[in-house]
């Protein structure tokens, strides 16, 4: 077999291991590492030292380790630690520990139970009020914390319930929460953004800018969506009852929204605007982030040892799977490049003879089919650079190109077989609740994605206009 012939053997092992449900970052490492031994192997540079301490008539220990020593000298495991080095020392992937903690910590803080009651009492008179709550609840959450799990498991257990209690038809509440608790890998401080900068060397910042509009985008699509559904079928989201709707005086709604939505507004605007304006870096502002977290917890008088321990563990595990998915990765991609596998892949897409239209409907097809088996971390470390070194040739913008991602991989999380956002609901929901009615609620929800997507396509200067503003360039 050819160098680029095994380079696409590896791939095709990985992809039958990922279904077989190994664990992703340790299939990886050990792809990476056994074909790299392959890639990078040198016979004399491994038999050298042996040579020499046969000819200088060394005991059978020293010929052992000699060996030995000869064996692990192969590149592959410089390689290994190199990675594992600029991983742990890279600058962006600072910024994830600090915004996953900021996220749990507002978790546990008991703010977002009452932003929902809040907006639910507010939006009282809309068709599908609770819907319309529970998305907006979902927005302003997502953009205080980039984990998806989170949000649909807070929410699957704050209005999931009450919408079925309101005789809410059971898959078009399942949609909802599934469809919002997705906006957090798209709005930031989306950890998916950092990823595929660290990935793609595009500017974080820029890209927080440029996914704020698509993400309200998507997010107004959902409400509007739901709100239509709502009116011209009822019976999926019945009107509240006169007895039902809580009497309550414009003052003490506005206290209300003063003490639920402002806190969490405040704390948001601050982190972002940081970014945005350039005060801070991304690491900067998820630590100013971080910090107020904890100390709307403590005003809300939710902070207790037990919820920081929980807090902190959480952050030490996703981080950690974040960061050996990465090294794991890179070891992956060094190895495939090294074989020629990405310039097979190269004058394969070229020799099709693509335009640049054709080139990205392409891609975005691919991914929308690998979120079907895969999550959006596999996707963007493993797959996407396949397709970075293609963009210069069909004059693709990476920065685009990452928002369309984003996008896209919202469908990773509402499809099935993986469908995580079914997963975490059906975990939290009420036995009767099957994971089809779950899965059936989502399908409308793609079809929103794909039209935000085709909007964002047509109208660049939704994605474009804040880059522009702030930084002054494309």
């Amino acid at each position: 077999m050819t160098d680029p012939q095994v380079a696409v053997f590896m791939l095709g092992i990985f992809i039958i291991t990922i279904f077989l449900g190994f664990p992703i970052c340790f299939t990886l490492m050990a792809l990476g590492i056994g074909f790299g031994y392959y890639a990078y192997f040198e016979a004399d540079r491994m038999w050298l030292h042996y040579h020499a301490a046969v000819a200088h008539g060394a005991d059978t220990f020293t010929l052992i380790s000699t060996w030995l020593d000869g064996f692990f000298r192969d590149r592959i495991f410089d390689l290994f630690v190199n990675q594992t080095y600029s991983v742990m020392s890279n600058d962006v992937l600072t910024a994830v520990p600090l915004f996953l903690f900021m996220g749990y910590i507002v978790e546990r803080a008991n703010i977002v139970d009452r932003l929902f009651n809040t907006l639910r009492i507010a939006s009282r008179r809309v068709p599908g009020s609770m819907a319309v709550a529970a998305l907006i609840t979902c927005t302003l959450f997502s953009t205080a914390t980039g984990i998806v799990g989170a949000v649909v498991t807070l929410m699957g257990l704050l209005a999931f319930p009450a919408m079925l209690k309101a005789r809410y038809d059971t898959s078009f509440a399942s949609g909802v929460i599934c469809a919002g608790g997705t906006l957090g890998i798209l709005i930031p401080p989306s950890i998916m953004l950092i990823v595929y900068a660290a990935t793609s060397s595009v500017s974080i910042v820029k890209l927080y800018a440029g996914a704020m509009f698509p993400g309200l985008l998507l997010s107004s699509l959902y409400v509007t969506y739901v709100v239509g559904r709502a009116w011209l079928q009822p019976h999926l989201a019945p009107k509240p009852r006169d007895d039902e709707i809580e009497d309550i005086s414009t003052g003490k709604l506005i206290l209300l929204l003063l003490t639920s939505f402002f806190p969490l507004a405040v704390l948001i605007l601050t982190v972002l605007g940081a970014i945005l304006f350039g005060w801070a870096t991304p690491s900067e502002a998820a630590a100013m982030g971080s910090l107020g977290g904890l100390v709307l917890a403590i005003a809300y008088r939710a902070l207790t040892w037990e919820r920081l321990q929980e807090s902190v563990y959480l952050t030490v595990r996703t981080t950690a799977m974040v960061c050996w998915l990465f090294v794991g990765s890179w070891t992956f991609s060094s190895v495939f490049a090294y074989l020629g596998g990405e310039q097979t892949v190269a004058h394969f897409v070229t020799a099709l003879h693509l335009t640049p239209l054709m080139f990205l409907i392409m891609a975005q097809i691919i991914i929308f089919l690998l979120g079907w088996p895969l999550e959006w971390s596999e996707i963007i470390i493993i797959f996407v650079p396949i397709f970075l070194p293609l963009l210069k040739h069909f004059d693709v913008d990476p920065f685009f190109f990452g928002i369309l991602i984003a996008l896209n991989l919202q469908t990773s999380f509402l499809t099935p077989p993986m469908a995580m956002s079914a997963y975490y609901l059906k975990g939290i929901a009420p036995p009767h609740v099957q994971l089809v009615d779950i899965f059936k609620g989502c399908m409308p929800f793609l079809a929103m994605v794909i039209i935000a997507m085709i909007v964002v396509y047509v109208f660049p200067p939704i994605t474009y206009y804040l880059p522009n503003k702030f930084y002054g360039t494309q």
